[in-house]
């Protein structure tokens, strides 16, 4: 007979390196599993060193069998995410779990029966799930495309995980996908028609960052991104404490010529955020810099030689996104950056996502460049 599994809070330093931990253990046989900087993980669980905890709070608990840790999770709400409308995701009531990690289903279902537990005794009455811990984290449960390694901001799971999630009584509420191309090759006819119209249209500039006035192109962007995405589900806006965190981790990463803004008679009116697959260098490291990784990855980040390029972020301003010149934009600066890509970094393939199921917009743009769905991740929820 199996021993009992017991639920425990993290109440310490040393037990949220343990929950940092587990997915090395639980992973450690799976090729497309990429570990993340443990530093890096650890950040995100402490309130101190995460802006998002300014308008949240969390209480992430260890599963134990037989004084070994099988299992993990986060519970947590989002003060910003219950102030949105329902329709649009989250709204009052709306608590989330997520960072979940189980040996088996004993041990998922302890795990998920103890948040749910925590999130009723703050009052919540929807539960929302995976949500790890951030919607701009990594949202969602991984249920196609297990046979090749997440990039850079992106999530992986045990296939098994679905079954258990739905078993526990969870409904799928939303799907992002991620769709990728060969960048090698390039876009239709019609795409090229397109672009050349554009770049004919005396009202339209399509220019890159400088990230010499970083804090400034960064606020230009969020700008963008606020009004663009304001209508997605899930959307929550970002804070100040959290900008301060995303420019620090992106800083490193971000290049002039993979990042554009478009411009419609000198006003900023779209932008595109493209990053070098980070997790191509990190999948080497097994989670740590120490003792060499921190000489490769300086090295790396002087010229980033990188396979894949993912594409996180894309916006048009909402008053323009039912416009011909929305798409007009967007192919334009995917273009411009897929030229690059190629020619800069030796890319070869884009991800580009996570797109929402119901954002018919960008999903006609990612296929009329001839991408394809390689990954669809899941959202669910539950009534408490």
């Amino acid at each position: 007979m199996a021993s009992p599994v017991t639920i425990r809070p993290v109440v310490s330093k040393r037990d949220r390196r343990t929950f940092v931990d587990l997915p090395f253990r639980l992973y450690r046989d799976d090729p497309n599993w990429v570990p993340p900087l443990k530093g890096e993980a650890l950040g995100l669980i402490t309130p101190e060193k995460n802006g998002w905890y300014s308008h949240a709070k969390a209480q992430l608990f260890l599963a134990e069998r037989s004084g070994q840790v099988v299992g993990r999770i986060s519970a947590h709400i989002d003060t910003l995410a219950q102030e949105m409308p329902v329709e649009r995701g989250f709204g009052p009531g709306s608590g989330q779990w997520g960072l979940m990690e189980a040996e088996d289903e004993e041990v998922f279902r302890t795990l998920v029966a103890s948040a749910e537990e925590w999130l009723r005794s703050q009052g919540v009455t929807r539960a929302i799930g995976p949500i790890s811990q951030s919607i701009w984290e990594e949202p969602g449960l991984l249920i196609e495309g297990f046979d090749h390694p997440p990039t850079v901001m992106m999530g992986h799971a045990k296939p098994a995980y679905r079954g258990w999630i739905e078993a526990a009584g969870y409904q799928p509420v939303k799907q992002l996908m991620t769709y990728e191309l060969d960048i090698t090759q390039e876009f239709p006819p019609i795409v090229q028609r397109i672009i050349k119209s554009g770049e004919k249209n005396s009202r339209i500039v399509v220019r890159e960052v400088d990230k010499t006035r970083f804090d400034e192109e960064a606020a230009i962007i969020l700008s963008i991104l606020n009004d663009a995405w304001s209508d997605n589900w899930g959307f929550v806006p970002l804070t100040p404490p959290e900008i301060k965190d995303v420019g620090v981790k992106l800083k490193p990463i971000v290049f002039n010529d993979l990042i554009r803004i478009a411009e419609l008679d000198g006003r900023p009116v779209a932008f595109m955020i493209t990053l070098p697959d980070l997790n191509e260098p990190l999948a080497g490291l097994n989670g740590s810099l120490l003792p060499f990784g921190w000489a490769k990855m300086l090295l790396w980040l002087r010229r980033p030689k990188a396979r894949t390029m993912r594409v996180p972020l894309m916006g048009v301003v909402k008053e323009l996104q039912s416009s011909r010149i929305a798409s007009q934009l967007a192919f334009m600066m995917i273009e411009y950056i897929r030229r690059a890509a190629v020619t800069h970094y030796g890319a070869t393939r884009g991800e580009i996502g996570w797109i929402l199921d119901d954002n018919q917009g960008m999903r006609s743009i990612a296929e009329t460049i001839q991408s394809r769905v390689n990954k669809v991740y899941q959202v669910y929820e539950k009534t408490l």
